[in-house]
């Protein structure tokens, strides 16, 4: 019997993380499933790969196999368990296997583990990150979302609900890592992110524009067109407005139960004085309002 690397199987250091672990796991899993290679030798390298992550994501599997690999141990070398080995052990499987005789001889066999008969196991869950626009959240609808592993590129096609929030997982079921003796696939868990919007900004399910009017819209009132997620619509502004005043448009915010407004901020944006009869007009207003102190 031969002593298993189970550090050169996976490709990783001895002092490998569990992340790094997981991570060179998946790449193999990826390549030798056989599901998708049919290359001979494709399925023996897949089960080595599950072997060893089974042994390196284990504390206690791991520090005993560590303790032997330590005593010079090598692979490809004969191996027979020293002496006394295991007693008073015991160690815990994930759900079956089909393990070498070299497991067996350090771990035991696992219950419902026989020979050439490994119970179905699911594929692990992956998660990605989609980034979508603001109206794309507002309407709802589709997007296309390349995703890259060991098989290459695939093209996935992702339903985004109207009125998703940033943070929230659109959970894509069996387009996770593939499982193992015929068990299912794991799931694709996406978690949404915004892009900036140049017109609106979003504070749960409230949207925020920043409205800019003339000196005389908000000093006598006005009606404006103000742009919403839904399409333009007219706003009455107020005699007498101030630049930051918020004012609300009941239900056109995001869509929810209930949906979100929208607040409309007033920006007072004054013209230049290009001309001379622009200047004069300013100097005019100057003097009728003689006494009138803005930081008063």
């Amino acid at each position: 019997m031969e002593f298993k690397d189970y550090y050169e199987i996976l490709g990783v250091k001895p002092g490998a993380s569990e992340a790094e672990i997981k991570t060179a796991y998946r790449k193999l899993a990826r390549k030798y499933h056989p599901d998708k290679n049919k290359e001979a030798g494709a399925e023996e390298k897949f089960k080595a790969a599950n072997e060893a992550q089974e042994v390196l994501l284990d504390p206690e599997k791991r520090r005993a196999y560590d303790q032997l690999r330590a005593g010079g141990y090598r692979g490809g070398e004969q191996f027979r368990p020293p002496p006394g080995w295991g007693q008073g052990q015991h160690f815990e499987f994930g759900e079956g296997g089909d393990f070498s005789d070299f497991f067996e001889s350090l771990f035991g066999r696992a219950a419902g583990g026989a020979r050439g008969q490994p119970r179905a196991r699911r594929g692990q869950d992956v998660q990605a990150r989609v980034e979508i626009d603001l109206q794309t959240a507002f309407d709802g609808g589709r997007t296309r979302l390349a995703m890259h592993d060991g098989g290459g590129e695939r093209v996935l096609e992702v339903k985004i609900p109207a009125g998703i929030q940033p943070g929230q997982v659109i959970r894509l079921a069996g387009q996770g890592h593939p499982g193992m003796g015929g068990g299912p696939s794991g799931d694709l868990l996406l978690e949404v992110g915004m892009r900036d919007d140049a017109r609106f900004r979003l504070d749960g399910r409230n949207v925020l524009h920043v409205l800019p009017v003339a000196p005389w819209e908000a000093a006598l009132g006005a009606t404006v067109p103000v742009p919403t997620l839904a399409g333009a619509v007219d706003l009455r502004i107020p005699a007498g407005s101030q630049s930051g005043r918020k004012l609300r448009l009941k239900g056109r915010g995001m869509p929810g139960t209930p949906p979100g407004d929208q607040l409309v901020e007033l920006s007072i944006r004054t013209p230049p004085a290009d001309t001379d009869a622009q200047r004069e007009a300013y100097e005019a207003l100057r003097q009728r309002f003689e006494g009138y102190d803005p930081r008063h």
